[in-house]
């Protein structure tokens, strides 16, 4: 967190925050989200803990979502390409899913995740009626000898 904030200061935010983004800020849920963001795009452990320490300021109303790839590639020093990854999945994971209550403390409008070309939704994000996956119909081969 940033160094200007003494702990009474942090404390006093935290409790004005929404359940959900207090829930939120020390979930297992979200730390593993972060690590595995985090993995996922090779970044090690002092990284993380960065990383971690940034999705928290998030949370807690002192860094707006939208500057949060811009922080995490100049602070942790990660090149672009696996900030804006690093982002995605964090976004997806950890910041979307509590949108309305982000939306609210920042007084901002959160865009769902936009996929890219030739990704795919995840199989949890797919209606029942879409999981069957469909074999493409084919003449029926087999005939069976039968005595008359």
């Amino acid at each position: 967190m940033p160094e200007t904030y003494t702990k009474e200061q942090l404390e006093k935010l935290f409790d004005q925050l929404p359940e959900e983004l207090q829930e939120a800020v020390f979930s297992l849920e979200t730390s593993e989200n972060i690590l595995n963001a985090c993995r996922t795009y090779g970044v090690l452990t002092e990284g993380v803990s960065q990383i971690a320490d940034f999705v928290g300021q998030v949370l807690m109303g002192l860094l707006p979502p939208s500057d949060f790839q811009k922080t995490i590639q100049g602070k942790v020093g990660l090149p672009e390409v696996l900030a804006k990854g690093i982002t995605k999945e964090i976004n997806r994971f950890v910041f979307y899913p509590l949108r309305p209550a982000l939306e609210e403390l920042y007084k901002i409008e959160i865009t769902p995740p936009i996929k890219t070309e030739g990704e795919k939704e995840p199989a949890a994000a797919r209606s029942p009626a879409d999981k069957e996956e469909k074999a493409p119909p084919r003449k029926d081969i087999y005939r069976e000898l039968t005595e008359d």
